[in-house]
């Protein structure tokens, strides 16, 4: 189903197509295999590299294509169209989640080193953030980094850590400063380090095809060089590209449901019952109607955020609560959806019952439900 956004331009309707074609020839056909194995071949990311897609919100001068948020909304929404969510946000953590901390926070000498690597799909990137302890309380992060002549050693681990299992690079936060709870610093740590090991590959509920890990630092030397940013600034590196997190999460959400929808209503229109078609009905029409409603709402929310974000204006408030609305309401469709699939909707076969899985995550991943909830909640009241 086409649907009017205002805030599509010509080149950002040419990105959504292309990704859309994208997904429909070289990644439906073989997501399947991939989800059995647990793994998104890494020359499916170099075939999106070469078509420049990995670079949207890269700066011309870096070598990428130089837009706002607005194209990541709209490029994780096309992404979402896959119906493998694993697939997804794997592409997604490297273009929205990790690469933006080195777009904005990398020397001339690390944007010269890793940054042709990362646009051609090369180097994959993932981002470590969370610990056994500390999800969406970054300031609650255990890893150290301490000084040690012309670098610093990394000791602690990390979990649900995305991409880092089959990644080449990984952006590891890690506490410099013991005396300030957001004395916190980001570095580059290239996977083969020593020291540096997946302790464990998570077997996950969805997101079969995207690999999750579980990581350990056991005296990970890193040089001064691979420092990324201002020492001890790395929370608020962290805090300034959450909405951007939020946000493709959101994104491939909606994609994901809308797909859904448009699933779910091809299949009642064809599904004999009662001596009809099940769309027939007008429980099930209604339903899908009121859902196909809500995802429309979702989407100009999400896309309303965006531009804000674009603009420059501070939209914690406005991204923290369409995640928050946004993910309850994919996981709301993906439920009718399955149920209007009837048994059919319960075998792993059909294309539903792995949809409703990946789902699941949204309302936990990038800020749970309750953390959103929270960050609207404290704006409401100021200057009240």
């Amino acid at each position: 189903m086409n649907h009017r956004n205002a805030y599509m331009t010509d080149e950002l309707k040419a990105i959504v197509q292309q990704t859309r074609d994208f997904v429909a020839n070289e990644v439906v056909p073989h997501g399947e295999a991939w989800e059995e194995k647990g793994e998104v071949p890494r020359g499916i990311l170099r075939q999106l590299g070469e078509l420049g897609m990995l670079g949207l919100r890269v700066p011309e001068e870096m070598g990428g294509v130089g837009l706002g948020p607005i194209a990541s909304a709209a490029f994780s929404e096309a992404l979402g169209s896959s119906t493998f969510g694993g697939f997804d946000v794997t592409v997604l953590v490297h273009t929205d989640m990790a690469g933006p901390h080195i777009v904005n926070s990398g020397s001339p000498e690390q944007l010269e080193r890793f940054m042709p690597g990362i646009l051609a799909g090369e180097t994959i990137l993932s981002i470590a953030v969370s610990e056994p302890a500390a999800g969406s309380d970054v300031a609650g992060i255990r890893t150290t980094a301490k000084r040690d002549g012309d670098g610093w050693v990394l000791n602690g681990s990390k979990t649900f850590i995305t991409n880092a299992v089959y990644g080449d690079l990984t952006i590891v936060a890690a506490r410099t400063d013991p005396e300030n709870r957001y004395g916190i610093s980001m570095f580059l740590v290239p996977t083969d380090t020593k020291g540096f090991s997946v302790s464990k590959k998570l077997d996950k509920h969805g997101w079969r095809c995207s690999d999750t890990a579980e990581l350990a630092l056991d005296d990970v030397y890193i040089p001064d060089e691979l420092l990324l940013g201002t020492p001890h600034r790395g929370f608020y590196e962290t805090m300034k590209n959450f909405q951007n997190e939020r946000m493709v999460l959101v994104g491939m959400g909606v994609g994901a449901a809308q797909k859904a929808i448009d699933l779910t209503v091809e299949y009642a229109a064809n599904r004999e019952a009662f001596g009809g078609k099940l769309f027939d009905l007008g429980a099930i029409r209604q339903r899908l109607a009121m859902q196909q409603a809500k995802v429309d709402a979702v989407r100009a929310s999400m896309y309303h955020a965006a531009w804000l974000g674009e603009q420059g204006i501070d939209n914690v408030k406005e991204m923290s609560g369409v995640k928050a609305f946004g993910c309850e309401v994919v996981n709301h469709v993906m439920y009718d959806c399955t149920q209007f699939h009837g048994g059919m909707g319960f075998m792993r076969e059909s294309t539903i019952e792995r949809m409703y899985r990946d789902a699941r995550v949204l309302t936990i991943g990038g800020g749970a439900t309750e953390v959103m909830l929270e960050e609207v909640a404290k704006r409401a009241t100021q200057g009240v």
